[in-house]
């Protein structure tokens, strides 16, 4: 809904309100946050009164403003809205509105700064959800005089936070421990990340969140951003002593350029990546809530099942004799897999990591017939067949680089060093492009392909497009304009095509390469200890339908750890699940055990892919406690879990969130993956009853007292199924 005065335009969704009063020279942030409700014109004339600040000591004469794009013109001495330069001069902006348009849920912003002789375009959004996208425009207009660039070194899109706003949480991580959390005061000072990877990276800060002291999964304001950008990336939350206008600091984000990456020439202009801006006061599940709603309101959001995978990666890894593969295929379809990846080693000279990038065409060695064998297998049990690549990166050891070595991303100086045995394709350069598009092209149509798991397994040091006249140029911004591209013209041609984001594990995951695929590869990590923690917080922007879960084999190829069943089978099944795992190898026992889980998989992801993720705040950090509710809060599943051990003896009562408390529900342990070992004489009376069957519950008891929880052991989960059942008479 929106509402517009002649001089205040006021977006709200959901519980939202984004406030800007449009003036002369230029408009200025009002509120964002909480809905204020259908302010009447003497209510926005008061929001516009008391967004004056103070003019404290040692400050400019006039008080200081926070607008809609800040700049050191505004007395503002955090960072800029923009920067950059003419030949070393105009670097000073001037900016100033020069018309403006609200829609129901947009307002759009049109700027002039009359130093560099710059149109700008300023674009919100506020989604259904109360997700407020934003989105700028930098044009140099094509009559405009003089013939120097403008050379622009950055935009970052800026929203107000209050006072309040104290705590920061944001991630790091590595190879198989990937969003791993860190939390702090946030201090006056910028809280600056910078992402030189090339990719989001697997120490990505994924969604920097702030909010009041002590928030939580279930408690606590907060507001969060994401850089919805696949290249290089800058995140900050600043905080300076005299405020930022009236509010106390700052949010923002855009994408990180190299010195002289965009220049803007007459009639050029840049665009720079949407950032998403999101709040709760309901703590870190009420963001997940507006982030998920946003992502499966897409026009393209995965709509069918998601089909139950298996990735050949861990069962053969390089071993691709066909003769394996189709009986891993046939053991696949025995079990319930609906679809079956071939993973790296198909293409050719591929039989270590280092050669074969580049190649993609099947190697007539391994494959003399082609994969139409093992397509025509994958096809005739009904499951859907799916190619592992890795389009953007290349082995020197390769038709690729010795034929077209001026494809390669690298300085003219030489190549520095390799990484995983590869370098990296300059996607952007017209031939390589072509060649890219025809090859998948052509391996899709011919054995009909499914779905893509797409790789990229190493960061881009020294991307440089090597030029001829003009010497060397950043070439990272035009790489991942030209990747999207190439997945949007490749999916145009072949729809239907589904594509996964892989890198390394879950090096890039973020909503710009999610515009364009499935779902994304959270970590090469299948250990449940591990992927606990990475499920819970790739969810925290992430909804379960678009991350991948795989099960793995008892011992895990990256941990070496040794699991029990039932918690990398349970842990495995709260996302859009999967096996990792040569089934060849395993007793009928265990593929009992598998076919009974995948069973249970189809069955509840109805509800794990369209329902309310929820985490409860627990004071033990050896327990998780996390689940799936229905949007009714009529059903849901739990997982209770235990990754290390911990000095209470007990959990004491722990409530279950998401449910009604005036409603009246059953509640059973669902043993298809088995039973928890636990740490304890004799479990709670409730757990005994409810592994045989159905136990009546008030929803005051479940979500309000809580169950006392059965102490388990160290590696262990347990599947606890709520429903709700109708009152007696």
């Amino acid at each position: 809904m929106t509402r517009i005065t002649t001089r205040i335009a006021h977006l709200r969704a959901a519980g939202v309100s984004f406030v800007v009063e449009l003036r002369a020279p230029l408009p200025r942030i009002l509120h964002w946050g909480e809905d204020l409700g259908e302010l009447a014109d003497d209510g926005l004339a008061a929001l516009a009164l008391t967004a004056d600040a103070a003019v404290v000591n040692s400050a400019p004469d006039e008080p200081r403003q926070f607008t809609v794009w800040p700049t050191e013109a505004d007395g503002w001495s955090g960072t800029p809205a923009h920067q950059g330069h003419r030949a070393g001069t105009a670097t000073t902006p001037r900016v100033t509105m020069t018309g403006a348009e609200e829609g129901q849920d947009t307002l759009v912003i049109a700027l002039r700064d009359t130093v560099a002789g710059l149109d700008i375009t300023l674009t919100y959004r506020l989604d259904p959800s109360g997700v407020l996208g934003v989105r700028s425009r930098v044009a140099c207009p094509a009559g405009a005089p003089g013939k120097v660039p403008y050379d622009l070194a950055a935009t970052t899109t800026l929203l107000p936070l209050p006072n309040r706003a104290q705590e920061i949480l944001d991630f790091t991580g590595k190879w198989c421990r990937e969003r791993s959390p860190q939390r702090g005061r946030l201090a006056f000072a910028g809280h600056v990340r910078e992402v030189r990877r090339g990719r989001p990276g697997l120490d990505a800060p994924h969604l920097l969140t702030v909010g009041v002291p002590g928030f939580g999964f279930r408690t606590g304001e907060v507001w969060a951003l994401h850089v919805g950008w696949s290249g290089n990336q800058r995140w900050l939350a600043e905080r300076l002593p005299e405020g930022a206008g009236v509010h106390g600091g700052v949010l923002g984000g855009g994408e990180l350029l190299a010195p002289g990456e965009i220049r803007l020439a007459p009639g050029d202009s840049y665009t720079s990546p949407e950032c998403f801006f999101a709040w709760s006061a309901e703590g870190l599940d009420g963001l997940a809530g507006r982030l998920h709603t946003m992502l499966r309101s897409r026009p393209g959001h995965p709509s069918s099942p998601r089909p139950l995978t298996l990735n050949t990666w861990e069962a053969v890894y390089f071993d691709h004799r066909p003769e394996r593969l189709l009986a891993l295929a046939d053991a696949a379809a025995a079990v319930g897999v609906e679809r079956l990846v071939l993973d790296d080693g198909w293409f050719l000279g591929r039989r270590d990591d280092t050669a074969g990038l580049g190649d993609w065409t099947v190697d007539p060695q391994m494959w003399p017939q082609g994969l139409a064998p093992l397509a025509d297998r994958v096809h005739g049990h009904g499951m859907q067949f799916g190619l592992w690549v890795e389009p953007e990166m290349v082995n020197l050891r390769s038709r690729l680089a010795r034929e077209h070595p001026e494809w390669i991303l690298g300085p003219s100086a030489g190549l520095g060093p390799s990484s995983r045995h590869q370098y990296v394709v300059n996607v952007a350069h017209e031939a390589a492009f072509a060649y890219l598009l025809e090859s998948l092209d052509a391996l899709v149509a011919e054995y009909r392909i499914d779905y893509l798991k797409w790789d990229h397994n190493r960061d881009l040091h020294e991307a440089v497009q090597r030029g001829a006249h003009d010497g060397d140029r950043p070439g990272v911004h035009a790489q991942t304009r030209a990747l999207y591209r190439l997945m949007d013209m490749l999916r145009a041609r072949r729809p239907g095509l589904e594509i996964e984001s892989c890198s390394s594990g879950g090096g890039r995951v973020d909503l710009g390469v999610l515009a364009r695929t499935d779902r994304v590869w959270a970590s090469d990590c299948n250990d449940p200890v591990e992927r606990q923690a990475i499920q819970r917080w790739t969810g925290q922007l992430l909804p379960p339908e678009l991350v991948g879960t795989h099960v793995g084999g008892p011992r895990s190829h990256t941990t070496g750890r040794i699991s029990d069943d039932p918690f990398r089978l349970i842990t495995a099944l709260f996302g859009h699940a999967g096996i990792e795992d040569d089934l060849t190898a395993r007793t009928p026992e265990e593929l009992g055990a598998l076919t009974r889980w995948a069973a249970l998989y189809k069955e509840v992801r109805g509800l794990l892919h369209g329902g309310r993720v929820v985490r409860a705040d627990l004071d033990d950090d050896a327990t998780q406690l996390h689940g799936v509710v229905a949007t009714d809060a009529g059903s849901a599943l739990y997982c209770w879990s235990r990754t290390e051990t911990s000095v209470p003896g007990q959990s004491g009562r722990v409530r279950l969130p998401g449910l009604a408390p005036g409603r009246p529900y059953r509640v059973r342990i669902r043993t298809e993956a088995g039973l928890p070992a636990v740490h304890q004489i004799i479990a709670p009376a409730w757990y005994r009853a409810a592994v045989e069957g159905w136990v009546p519950m008030p929803g005051a008891v479940l979500a309000g007292a809580g169950l006392p929880m059965p102490t388990l052991n160290p590696g262990q989960a347990l599947l606890i199924e709520v429903a709700a059942r109708e009152p007696s008479h």
